[in-house]
């Protein structure tokens, strides 16, 4: 039996985010699994594997893309056909008979994919005709990123549209918000970064018009199902996918105030904390803090936290809410371990993308009364 003790701080709190009444402040972060069926379509595993997670505040899905050009990995589910719209609706029925939440993460990958993963063998579209340094992983191993075919200005509408619609059949298929995915290097954080958008256009150049793509999304999104549904997620200093931006802190700032007035259910921030957590916050090193301030509404904050990390940031108000994935990817029950101080199962690394049910659906949960049948790690996400 374990000797752990529980432990009742702001983490474990319940909390109304846009409307939608969260059981506590641990959310699980969205995590790409490659474990769709055919048609990319979510499997009776990932029935399985969403449920298992059910007591997490807020489950928020791996990408879903809102478009077949949308895809850039293999066996990844989406959200614009009926067959996975019925899928998914099979995920928020199991989830919601635990009494969980869910959002459903919306995802275009802009010019992160391949000839081979796009319909027809067309291009993969991006602001701007630049190629990402490094490789993608397709269903023939990896292969070199392609240089993207720059959208022009009237394809951008029916883009945006296309959001707005799977935004909608989300809602229709049980989730109770959605996450706009505009962060790790696709789409819309494309259009974000100077590094990768060079367009001379009304949607490159400036701040202004770098966000507006961001903008026209997120307003279409909210008009269609209601902005307290509506998240956004950013990874301002993020330089996964190969991004770079000349000044991260002036746009995303600047981002985060050009949503505030949309009255969206939360901002989601991808910063890493680590052993100088501490010290980087106390010297205003942190960017998540000013976003918060200048979208004004709830924050989940995201990026290697432990429970005194995440304890620390609920209490200084930089964030309302604290995302983890790896942790809750290794452990189902990771709501009550980090509630008894209990430590974690090690993650099985090997298993992270594609496969079965190893690594997926059979990692152990605590035996009743708490004792832990895998006891390695801290938590982190």
């Amino acid at each position: 039996m374990s000797n752990t003790t529980e432990v009742t701080t702001g983490l474990f709190e319940p909390l109304m985010v846009g409307g939608v009444h969260l059981a506590n402040r641990i959310v699980m972060a969205p995590m790409t699994r490659n474990r769709a069926g055919a048609g990319n379509v979510p499997t009776p595993m990932m029935v399985e594997y969403y449920r298992q997670r059910a007591t997490a505040g807020l489950i928020i899905t791996e990408g879903a893309q809102i478009l077949p050009a949308g895809q850039g990995y293999p066996n990844t589910p989406g959200i614009h056909s009926v067959e996975q719209a019925a899928g998914w609706q099979q995920v928020t029925a199991a989830v919601h008979a635990k009494g969980g939440k869910m959002a459903l993460q919306l995802w275009h990958v802009g010019r992160i994919s391949h000839t081979s993963l796009q319909p027809g063998g067309a291009i993969p579209v991006a602001p701007s005709a630049i190629a990402a340094a490094g490789n993608v992983y397709t269903v023939n191993g990896m292969k070199p990123f392609e240089t993207p075919r720059a959208l022009e200005t009237a394809e951008i509408a029916a883009i945006v549209q296309a959001y707005a619609a799977a935004a909608k059949r989300s809602i229709e298929a049980g989730f109770d918000l959605v996450e706009i995915h505009a962060a790790n290097g696709y789409l819309i954080d494309q259009f974000l970064r100077d590094g990768s958008n060079t367009r001379t256009d009304q949607y490159g150049g400036s701040v202004e018009n770098r966000i507006r793509f961001l903008l026209e999304v997120t307003t279409a999104v909210a008009h269609a199902v209601g902005a307290g549904r509506v998240g956004v997620r950013f990874s301002p200093l993020s330089p996964f996918n190969d991004m770079k931006d000349t000044d991260p802190e002036a746009t995303f700032i600047a981002a985060a105030a050009a949503l505030k007035p949309l009255g969206l259910a939360f901002l989601h921030v991808i910063e890493p904390v680590g052993a100088s957590w501490r010290s980087a916050k106390a010297a205003g090193d942190r960017l998540t803090p000013k976003l918060h301030a200048a979208f004004g509404g709830k924050l989940i904050a995201n990026g290697g936290y432990t429970l005194e990390s995440a304890e620390s940031v609920l209490a200084t108000g930089e964030a309302d809410l604290i995302s983890f994935g790896v942790a809750f990817l290794a452990n189902p029950d990771l709501v009550g371990r980090l509630k008894l101080g209990a430590e974690l199962n090690a993650p099985d690394v090997a298993s992270f993308y594609g496969g079965d049910t190893r690594g997926y659906t059979d990692y152990p949960v605590m035996e009743a009364g708490g004792s832990r049948p895998q006891a390695v790690g801290a938590a982190h996400g």
